[in-house]
């Protein structure tokens, strides 16, 4: 979604005349090895449909100015895409690669039928670049961040092209016709706090640049504004990874590790989705798929509405369905509590996230739930129970806590962590469960699986 540091952009440009094409294709589906009921495909959730939207929007807007457009298709990239191709004589079709495992599959259809030149630009590196001594993956973050590490920085951004030729007469749909914005409700009414698009994205990491060298110690705290908030737009493709690297990295060159090393994650994560392109649905350690998850439908509605009893679980959940995204901290606190305090299975809380978030990545995503979960390859304890109310007392919620709960509003700080502890509040629900139970219930779980 965006035109600098866009190594197809560039070659397209370069080549000749361009025609500038997005499919939306939700022919995205599971692996043949996920288990039922979890093969249902990963097409994109409700609340990335309207951040896309928004990015063809502005994407096309910038196109325009060049003297071009955006060329708007629906339905099966890899049918679409060679028929463009062949209808306007194009000598090549130019497009960044992906790791998720349809685009592996989609890059493979088009290029059997056209000639397809793929870039990088989605990542800092190729996962397969990033190897031990002996040749081998790695399969846990720190070291393999150190070896990623002797790889950067990345190359310094590109402009956009500063001349772009368009092939003129290819139709297109309108981007209304792609009903990617919610109607019957419109629940997006919280999502003006973002600028989808590559303006956007630039006008987000100027303002994390001025706040960055701060990044290590506030990043954790819910109520301040600690975090880039540049995730979605790194999604999308609004912004290219490089990009951000050298601005934070310039801005703040003595405080900037912990922040590169957080961009060093979601690399991760891409190596991780590569070396197993079913971790979205199977855990990457075999005792969780004998874990006895329970079928607590009322349970997982509570989570999802914010409405557990635990103040900082429901702010979290009530921030995600309000504007699309959760602060980080406070994601891991829920995920936690849905997985461990409910012992329901991790892949409820990926697919409401993967709905919810306009950040979402399957990559990310996935490595994030089972991170929490303790199936990963590199991941945390199953026995790390998060405590909700010692972790939003640590982390001083109470303000994150009344922005997003009003009931709890007026509740005094020494009150709010756990206000059940001194009678409750009139319209806010008791603790849906009590922490010690819940932590020996999950740790008798697992030990059955085991």
């Amino acid at each position: 979604m965006r035109l600098a540091d866009q190594a197809a952009v560039r070659a397209a440009a370069a080549a000749g005349p361009v025609v500038a094409l997005f499919v939306l294709d939700d022919h995205r589906p599971a692996v043949a090895s996920a288990p039922e009921p979890w093969r249902q495909g990963w097409a994109m959730g409700a609340a990335q449909r309207w951040w896309l939207h928004h990015a063809l929007a502005s994407l096309d807007a910038d196109l325009r100015k060049r003297g071009g457009r955006l060329v708007l298709r629906r339905g099966r990239s890899t049918e679409i895409v060679p028929a463009i191709a062949a209808d306007v004589g194009a000598e090549a079709v130019h497009c960044l690669g992906h790791i998720e495992p349809w685009a592996r599959d989609d890059e493979e259809a088009v290029a059997a039928r056209v000639k397809l030149e793929i870039h990088e630009g989605v990542l800092l590196v190729r996962p397969e670049s990033v190897r031990t001594g002996t040749g081998g993956r790695y399969r846990i973050f720190t070291p393999w961040w150190r070896r990623m590490r002797e790889q950067m920085p990345p190359a310094r951004p590109a402009p956009a092209p500063a001349k772009m030729d368009f092939v003129a007469d290819v139709t297109s749909d309108r981007l209304e016709d792609l009903k990617l914005l919610p109607t019957n409700p419109d629940w997006s009414g919280g999502f003006t706090v973002w600028q989808p698009g590559e303006a956007g994205a630039a006008a987000r990491l100027e303002d994390f640049a001025g706040r960055a060298a701060a990044y290590d110690e506030a990043r954790n705290m819910p109520s301040v504004e600690g975090t880039s908030r540049l995730s979605p737009h790194l999604a999308m493709g609004d912004i290219s990874v490089a990009t951000i690297w050298h601005a934070i990295a310039d801005a703040v060159p003595v405080s900037a590790e912990p922040y590169l090393r957080e961009l060093g994650w979601r690399d991760f994560a891409a190596n991780i989705l590569d070396l197993f392109p079913d971790h979205g649905e199977v855990p990457g350690r075999e005792v969780f798929s004998k874990l006895a998850f329970l079928d607590d439908p009322e349970g997982l509605r509570a989570w999802q509405q914010g409405r557990t009893g635990y103040p900082i679980v429901d702010a979290g959940m009530r921030q995600l369905w309000a504007i699309g995204w959760m602060h980080n901290r406070v994601r891991m606190i829920t995920a936690s509590f849905l997985c461990k305090h409910l012992l329901i299975d991790w892949r409820h809380g990926e697919r409401w996230f993967w709905d919810c978030l306009v950040d979402a990545d399957l990559a990310s995503n996935s490595l994030g739930w089972q991170w929490v979960m303790g199936s990963g390859v590199d991941s945390s304890p199953f026995n790390r129970v998060f405590a909700p109310v010692g972790q939003s007392a640590k982390f001083d919620a109470a303000a994150y806590i009344r922005e997003w709960v009003p009931e709890l509003r007026h509740v005094s700080e020494s009150r709010i962590h756990a206000p059940w502890e001194s009678g409750g509040v009139k319209g806010y629900p008791p603790p849906i469960i009590r922490h010690e139970a819940a932590r020996a219930r999950a740790l008798e779980a697992y030990a059955a699986a085991r």
